[in-house]
């Protein structure tokens, strides 16, 4: 059974830091590239950043570059979010996904999702 589990969200001040973690199972880890994305209340999913499988180079969304930081551990299936500085805006519902080719921003390319964990950042 494919999962795909994250965890580490929570309430945090404005300017704080939360890592996200997202545990994988059921699948050949290694071969896909995951990435994270995020959903607001009233908003459409978006991306936040992506790590590939091949050589582990990073992606980031221009809301989060500079703030946010991906990478993976192989050898855990995990790969984990480093949010640093959090703002208000970084409210919202964080998934990851695996994708089996390469990192994109299109939610419907992804063949797998977690149930995703809440973020909130309070003013």
């Amino acid at each position: 059974e494919v999962q795909l589990v994250e965890s580490g969200g929570g309430l945090v001040q404005a300017g704080g830091s939360l890592r996200l973690s997202c545990a994988a199972s059921g699948f050949t880890f290694d071969d896909y590239a995951i990435g994270w994305f995020r959903q607001a209340p009233g908003k459409e999913r978006e991306g936040v950043s992506c790590i590939s499988s091949s050589d582990g180079s990073t992606y980031y969304t221009d809301p989060v570059m500079g703030r946010f930081t991906i990478s993976r551990d192989n050898a855990k299936n995990t790969v984990y979010l480093q949010m640093n500085s959090l703002k208000p805006e970084d409210t919202a519902v964080y998934y990851c996904a695996a994708h089996g080719i390469k990192c994109n921003w299109y939610p419907h390319a992804y063949d797998y999702w977690g149930q995703g964990t809440q973020v909130t950042v309070s003013s």
